[in-house]
C-alpha cells in the first residue's frame, strides 16, 4: 500500500524530480489556499466519482480555480450519471482517506479500474501539484511525468477540457 513515505521512495526510485511541501491536514481547496503556497495555479483539485451502478469509477483532476458539472461531464462520457464515490470506495480502490484523493492513489489500484481524466490545462503547466496519498503534505511534479506514471500503472488517462 502506497503511503506518504512509500510515494516519496516510489519517486526518487524512478529518478522523477519532485519539490515536496509539508503542511497541515487539508481537506478542502479553500483550506489549501489559506496555506498560502506559492503554487496554487498548479495545484489540482481531486474528485472521485461513480457512475449510477457503481460498476465505474473516475478520478478527476482538474485546476483548483475550475468546477466539474457532473451532469455534463457524464455526458461527454457517453450519457453517464455520475455522482460522488463513498468514502469506502475511496478506500477500496484508491486506499485513500476523505481530504487526500488524488492522481498518486492510482498507485494503490492494483485492478488498473479507476479510469483518470486530467484538466488540459494542466499540459500547459510546467508542474502540477497533488498530494502524496495524505493530506498533510504537497508534492509538485511534472505533469508529463504524472501522466507518464499513470499510463505504467495501468490506468486508463484521458485529457479533457473543462470550462
Amino acid at each position: 500500500m502506497f503511503g506518504k513515505e512509500e510515494v516519496k521512495v516510489f519517486l526518487k526510485e524512478k529518478g522523477i524530480p519532485f519539490h515536496w511541501v509539508e503542511h497541515k491536514a487539508v481537506y478542502t481547496i479553500e483550506e489549501m489556499e489559506e496555506l498560502g503556497l506559492e503554487k496554487m495555479e498548479e495545484t489540482a483539485k481531486n474528485l472521485f466519482l461513480r457512475d449510477q451502478k457503481g460498476k465505474c469509477h473516475f478520478l478527476v483532476v482538474i485546476r483548483a480555480d475550475k468546477q466539474v458539472n457532473l451532469k455534463e461531464l457524464g455526458e461527454k462520457l457517453g450519457g453517464v450519471r455520475l455522482s460522488f464515490a463513498s468514502e469506502e470506495r475511496l478506500e477500496k480502490y484508491l486506499g485513500l482517506k476523505k481530504g487526500a484523493v488524488t492522481p498518486l492513489g492510482i498507485l494503490n489500484d492494483t485492478a488498473c479500474a479507476v479510469k483518470v481524466f486530467l484538466d488540459k490545462d494542466f499540459l500547459g503547466k510546467e508542474e502540477i501539484g497533488v498530494h502524496p496519498n495524505d493530506n498533510t503534505a504537497s508534492v509538485y511534479l511534472k505533469t508529463t511525468d504524472l501522466m507518464q506514471m499513470i499510463k505504467e500503472h495501468g490506468n486508463s488517462l484521458e485529457v479533457l477540457s473543462f470550462a
